[in-house]
């Protein structure tokens, strides 16, 4: 496993990190939970990321147990915050912060966490209260440093701009072969201001590893067939793209790697990403997807993977 900064803090993270938003919430049982977390730590992963919101908490209580087990300073670990976690409770005011950040270190039975992320910008809260609570949240120590989850570049660019707060580390978009939005700024802002981006995604969903045929239902053992995990494959699950995807089959054969390495490193090549997310169900998954880290793409198959995916790119980002 190699290993990355995050942004100026410090950090040093895996190329290849453990998620656990549509698994360990409650698609995936507690035995397997700590099977792949065990396989990730084993395998040199060391960064772990959840949410408040993953599961109702289901996903940051799981995790507290877990990596209870692990001394505390050998691991990186994030959560987040914005989403709704009751009728009332939701966004990114001064108060919300702090309530949830203390609900979250409750959970996750820890003092502090690594990383803390707003999930998302809140346009109902004045940026200057959201900056503060955050920096507030630094200063006693309850979160080391902060990230920002699908934030704009004018919203980048205006928080940057605030005096006294503190300064990001982190930027968590959604990236890969089929999705291609950061590209057109977010990354190169982040990269002017020493913030590196944390990719969640980068299989599309699953859809990457080539395991969904155009025409077919898809296996009764995967994420799009499963009511807990599937709801958001939609958006790639058309039979253009699936058809293109299987155009990779023999670019990842070409190069040696399995369809997921492929994916995972195809992200890697871009200097400012940290890390890769991914999800898992079983320790051989983590195993697989940990072996992406170090690989070099030759620009061969780089022009391969466009070439593949070409009747799909001009919509890769919308």
């Amino acid at each position: 496993m190699r290993y990355r900064p995050l942004g100026d803090s410090g950090l040093e993270v895996s190329e290849i990190s453990l998620g656990s938003w549509l698994t360990y919430s409650g698609g995936v049982g507690r035995e397997q939970t700590e099977a792949c977390t065990r396989a990730a730590i084993e395998a040199g992963i060391n960064f772990f990321d959840t949410a408040n919101v993953y599961g109702g908490g289901a996903s940051e209580r799981a995790w507290g147990e877990i990596l209870g087990a692990y001394p505390r300073d050998s691991y990186v670990l994030a959560t987040k915050v914005y989403f709704p976690m009751s009728d009332s409770d939701r966004g990114l005011s001064r108060e919300q912060i702090h309530k949830q950040i203390d609900a979250s270190l409750a959970r996750l039975q820890t003092d502090h966490v690594d990383l803390y992320q707003c999930h998302r910008y809140d346009e109902s809260t004045p940026l200057e209260e959201t900056m503060a609570a955050l920096t507030e949240v630094v200063a006693a120590g309850k979160a080391r440093h902060i990230g920002f989850s699908e934030w704009s570049v004018d919203q980048i660019r205006a928080s940057l701009a605030l005096p006294e707060v503190s300064r990001w580390v982190s930027s968590q978009p959604q990236y890969s072969m089929l999705w291609r939005a950061p590209e057109d700024g977010v990354i190169a802002e982040c990269e002017a201001n020493a913030i590196s981006q944390i990719v969640w995604s980068p299989l599309a969903q699953g859809v990457l590893t080539g395991k969904y045929l155009p025409g077919q239902p898809p296996p009764a053992d995967s994420r799009g067939a499963s009511e807990e995990m599937g709801g958001f494959i939609g958006g790639f699950f058309t039979d253009r793209i699936l058809k293109s995807v299987q155009r990779l089959i023999p670019v990842a054969r070409e190069a040696r790697l399995t369809m997921p390495q492929l994916a995972l490193a195809w992200i890697l090549r871009q200097d400012n990403v940290a890390c890769v997310i991914v999800g898992a169900s079983r320790p051989e998954q983590v195993r697989d997807n940990a072996a992406a880290s170090g690989v070099t793409l030759s620009a061969d198959t780089l022009a391969a993977v466009d070439e593949a995916l070409g009747d799909v790119l001009a919509g890769a980002s919308h």
